[in-house]
């Protein structure tokens, strides 16, 4: 296999040569070049055509959503944004996603080893997925308009829920998604209707970008999107996107679904993983889940979505046509998991028609 060759853009000298590091103890990682500005950039980018380029987004002279924007209108490449998770880097980190860049990696985390193994893993994992990634597919359909502010009958008057409520056979949507992802679940959220069953996702996000990511698509969406916290119901017509750095669990009391955000280890080499919210609607949903695993490296989500079918779910893959990365999909079609096949773009239609049966 060819090595893939990496172009390190960043201004700090400290964060050039950690990351030059830690591609070098890759053996998949082949040439690696570095500039400390866009400008510097351009001018090695004449004479080498890298895989992928890993982008910062505060810079000297000209900042990197800039040449981002440039670089994507005329020559379209692989670009992963290393970014820290400070301030207003979040929102602009989102904002590089609409423009083309395929993932986001916060910047390596020094101090406590665990902590430097754990970026090392993730930052090699991202680069690696970023340099088989289609950019031909990130954008496949135009953003919608923002749409109207959605209000509910609780600003008048606040929800009173009896026993006789809570006796429910409601379907609850669990979805995985990782390198593409980003595009992939606003095309997916923004087919569905207010009337729709209660979503769960995972993401493979860094942490304090998920929120920032939930604001942008809850303004695109029919639907509310909010980023999960510790004990939020699962409600129709709500989608709850796990927080970067956290594991998120979906849980039942009752007849009442809410969701658990978890520290721990990384699962499948991710925190969030979701593997972990698979194995959890597994458990606690079974036969009134359905799960769609998307776009995305690596095999995260590949076991626990053959455990969700085990207990009674019903099961989509994206199919490879319409992936940036057909890895998550096809680990979890080969291993026997998935039940349909279907187009991105169709599968929010098949699983409200699915959802409406009721049954499988």
């Amino acid at each position: 296999m060819k090595k893939i060759d990496v172009l390190i853009i960043d201004d700090s000298a400290l964060v050039r040569q950690t990351l030059q590091e830690i591609l070098r103890s890759d053996p998949e990682i082949g040439r690696i070049e570095t500039a400390q500005d866009p400008y510097v950039a351009a001018e090695k980018l004449q004479e080498f055509v890298p895989d992928v380029i890993t982008l910062d987004i505060e810079m000297p002279k000209m900042d990197g959503l800039t040449f981002l924007k440039k670089l994507m209108s005329q020559h379209p490449l692989p670009v992963v944004i290393c970014s820290s998770i400070a301030g207003h880097n979040t929102e602009e980190g989102i904002r590089a996603l609409e423009y083309g860049a395929i993932d986001i990696i916060e910047k390596p985390k020094m101090g406590l080893k665990i902590f430097f193994e754990e970026s090392k893993i993730l930052i090699l994992d991202t680069v690696k997925a970023a340099a088989r990634a289609n950019v031909k597919k990130l954008k496949l359909t135009p953003t919608a308009k923002p749409v109207e502010p959605k209000l509910s009958a609780d600003v008048v008057e606040p929800p009173k829920i009896s026993k006789m409520q809570l006796q429910t056979t409601e379907k609850v949507v669990l979805v995985g998604a990782s390198t593409g992802g980003t595009e992939a679940l606003r095309i997916f959220l923004e087919r569905f209707p207010v009337d729709c069953p209660g979503i769960v996702i995972v993401q493979h996000m860094p942490e304090n970008f998920t929120r920032s990511f939930a604001e942008r698509l809850n303004n695109l969406c029919a639907i509310t999107v909010k980023e999960a916290e510790n004990g939020d119901n699962v409600l129709p017509g709500r989608a709850l996107i796990a927080q970067g750095n956290k594991h998120l669990l979906i849980k039942v009391s009752g007849a009442r679904y809410f969701v658990e955000v978890k520290d721990g280890p990384l699962v499948s080499r991710h925190r969030p993983s979701v593997d972990v919210l698979f194995r959890s609607g597994a458990n606690y949903v079974g036969k009134n889940a359905i799960a769609a695993i998307l776009t995305g490296m690596g095999d995260d989500g590949a076991k626990g979505m053959l455990e969700l079918k085990q207990a009674g779910a019903y099961t989509i893959a994206q199919d490879e046509e319409s992936c940036v990365v057909f890895g998550m999909p096809k680990e979890a079609i080969k291993l026997g998991g998935v039940m349909k096949v279907l187009p991105l773009e169709a599968i929010p239609y098949h699983i409200m028609e699915i959802a409406k049966k009721g049954k499988w």
